[in-house]
């Protein structure tokens, strides 16, 4: 039988992804003064995040929270979903950053001005998909 929770994470890979370019796309172009800079490092980043992203949605599908054996979703979940996802994601933007402008200093400038706009864009994107049951089966409130 196939697992339908991995089409959900695969929905809210995409739709994160979306999110999550566009804003990198807008902040590397103010930091660095250079649309195209934005855009090249908007698009390295697509495959990348893509990637770390369903792997993180992955491994928080996987970790049990609740003595019952059920996993918990509720606010705090999202909140540590949050943290630990801008952790993966801002280092990788930094790295991006880094390799496409070849200055470290830039990478760090675009990788901090993110933590505070993905966190935010990120934990509304997490309590949306938590009010959509696209690839669950059943969903069990505590």
């Amino acid at each position: 039988m196939k697992d339908p929770s991995r089409k959900r994470h695969i929905a809210k890979a995409l739709t994160w992804r979306i999110v999550g370019s566009v804003d990198t796309v807008f902040l590397s172009w103010l930091i660095t003064g250079n649309p195209m800079t934005g855009l090249k490092i908007g698009f390295a980043e697509v495959i990348t995040k893509m990637v770390l992203y369903y792997l993180h949605e992955r491994v928080w599908f996987s970790i049990n929270l609740s003595k019952s054996g059920l996993v918990r979703e509720n606010k705090m979940r999202h909140l540590a979903k949050t943290i630990t996802w801008r952790m993966v994601g801002t280092a990788d933007t930094m790295v991006l950053a880094w390799l496409l402008t070849g200055n470290p200093l830039t990478g760090v400038k675009i990788g901090l001005a993110e933590l505070l706009t993905k966190m935010i864009l990120y934990y509304i994107h997490e309590r949306i998909w938590y009010r959509i049951d696209y690839g669950l089966i059943d969903r069990v409130e505590m």
